[in-house]
Formats: C-alpha cells, sequence, structure tokens
C-alpha cells in the first residue's frame, strides 16, 4: 500500500525522462477484416480475445491483446512507400522456432518477401493482406550487451542494412546440425555489392 509521501514523490521533482514500461499493442485499420483476423492467427499464432463485426484483439502471449484489428469498411489502400510504419517486429525464442514457423507458413502459402541478416538478427519479412511489413526475427546474440557491442563496432557501421540469404538454405544447414554461433553470423558482402543492394522494398 502506498503513502501520500510515496505518492507525492511519483509526481514531484524532476525524475528526469521516464520511459514505458513496454510496448503494449499495435492496432491496424482494414477493410479486409476477415483476411486480416485470419492472417495474424495464422503468422503469429494469436487467438481471438474478442471480435464483433467491428473489431477484435488478440494476443498470443500474456498481454490481453497485443493486436487489434478495426473494421471500417470502404478504406483507400495505402500508397506504396508512405509515410508511416514500415513495419512491426516480432522476436521467436530462437533460430528453430523461427525456422519451423517459415516451414509453416510457407505450408500455408505465406512466404517471406525479403530474408535478411542484419547482424543483430536474422529476420523474415511478410506483408499482411494490407501489404503492412510483419518482420519475424530471432536475436542473433545471447545478451543485449552483445548486440549493442556490435552494434557499437566498424561491421555495423559499413553496413547498417544487412545480408541477404537463402531461408531453404539455412533451413538445411540447421537440419545438418551446423552451429548455431555459424548460422547466425552475418557474411560478408559479395565483392562488388553494397548495402543498399540488398533492400528490398
Amino acid at each position: 500500500m502506498t503513502t501520500t509521501d510515496d505518492r507525492n514523490a511519483k509526481i514531484d521533482g524532476d525524475r528526469g525522462r521516464l520511459p514505458p514500461a513496454k510496448l503494449a499493442h499495435v492496432v491496424r485499420r482494414t477493410s479486409r477484416f476477415d483476411e486480416m483476423l485470419h492472417w495474424y492467427q495464422v503468422v503469429l499464432g494469436a487467438e481471438i480475445v474478442h471480435a464483433d463485426a467491428m473489431l477484435a484483439f488478440l494476443t498470443y502471449d500474456d498481454e490481453h491483446h497485443r493486436l487489434a484489428i478495426a473494421h471500417i469498411p470502404g478504406l483507400e489502400d495505402q500508397p506504396a512507400l508512405a509515410a508511416g510504419t514500415d513495419h512491426v517486429a516480432f522476436t521467436h525464442a530462437d533460430l528453430g522456432d523461427l525456422l519451423y514457423t517459415y516451414v509453416r507458413l510457407e505450408r500455408e502459402g505465406i512466404e517471406p518477401y525479403w530474408c535478411i541478416n542484419h547482424g543483430p538478427t536474422t529476420s523474415m519479412y511478410y506483408k499482411d493482406p494490407d501489404g503492412n511489413g510483419i518482420e519475424l526475427q530471432v536475436d542473433n546474440f545471447p545478451t543485449t550487451e552483445d548486440t549493442n557491442r556490435w552494434m557499437r563496432s566498424g561491421d555495423f557501421a559499413e553496413n547498417p542494412i544487412g545480408v541477404l540469404f537463402d531461408p531453404r538454405e539455412l533451413l538445411a544447414r540447421f537440419r545438418a546440425g551446423e552451429p548455431i554461433e555459424q548460422l547466425v553470423a552475418r557474411a560478408a558482402l559479395p565483392d562488388g555489392v553494397s548495402p543498399f543492394d540488398q533492400l528490398k522494398l
């Protein structure tokens, strides 16, 4: 139980910048309500907490909803490369889970349009039925400190985009028992290729 002093200490004085405790959820507006609802259930393994004709709330973890989908008939599609959010990323527990999800989604006819090892992450990018970008990723380093150390290195400054990879080849190497550290290590760019040649918009 908090005292009056505790409460006043929370709001008085200069506590500096207070970041949020977490990112709670993302909301999508769509005219493709049923299609979007199904897609996110399939891709994220999400379950519906509540749905009606206008709104659906979905979750896949301990948050009451990580995603909401609002049904607004007659919306125009967003133009390509419009200002706004480029994508939302979701992290899997390990490379095996990411590769399993890749295989599972491929069986559902859902394939990534961009597979790239950024250095900090091994990432597969998908587009939902409205064309919004969704990144499924796995962290390449065991700790945040290790990731930040690498990102401050010359390797990342030299190539902040990453290196493309073939998911089928990565899957075959995983099945063959190659060490995870080798599988997630970012390869060098081929000769004559710039980091920006790795982009797929």
